[in-house]
């Protein structure tokens, strides 16, 4: 099956829970490492694990691939602000935090990536989307860049966090030279 994502530029993949996103960023990682070797990869991974309904939404990248020795890997052992905050202020508190340990992952990345992937990109960026030019500006110093983010009304649409979410959104999808779109 030919990859539908190609290994230079920068690409976002986006679509509801479950739908293939963390899978395609596993497959593309692998693919670079293949190619490429492990050296320069940088590998964002902001994704909360969710259970919903008693199905588990969500995840690692690490649920579908390995993370090669070599590798740069900064995890946010992230919130699901919607999920966990019992009103719009807490769950934009947990928003903040997802941010902040993010920021401090972007910060330790190193300053010449080959290749970098992220994990559910805007969980750094429910807080505050003007945060996205950080991230696609760092993205931007890669060859390749792939980044995968929820993209659905299912959450609700209401809360400040996903007001959030869209904005950023709205502006990756500007930022990106190309998306992916499941469903």
């Amino acid at each position: 099956m030919a990859l539908p994502v190609p290994l230079y530029g920068t690409t976002l993949v986006v679509g509801p829970s479950n739908a293939g996103k963390t899978r395609l960023t596993a497959r593309t990682l692998d693919c670079w490492v293949d190619e490429h070797g492990p050296g320069g990869v940088v590998v964002l991974d902001f994704a909360p694990t969710v259970e919903r309904d008693g199905e588990i939404l969500g995840g690692p990248l690490t649920q579908f691939t390995t993370v090669p020795d070599g590798a740069y890997r900064g995890v946010v052992d992230a919130h699901a602000p919607r999920s966990e905050g019992a009103d719009d202020a807490e769950a934009l508190a947990l928003a903040e935090s997802n941010a902040a340990a993010a920021r401090e992952h972007i910060d330790a990345a190193p300053a010449d990536p080959a290749a970098v992937f992220v994990n559910d990109a805007t969980i750094a960026l429910q807080a505050d989307p003007a945060a996205t030019e950080r991230l696609t500006e760092y993205c931007d110093r890669a060859e390749c860049a792939v980044l995968n983010a929820f993209e659905s009304d299912e959450l609700g649409v209401e809360s400040p966090v996903s007001a959030n979410e869209r904005a950023a959104l709205d502006s990756l999808r500007a930022w990106a030279d190309r998306v992916v779109e499941l469903s």
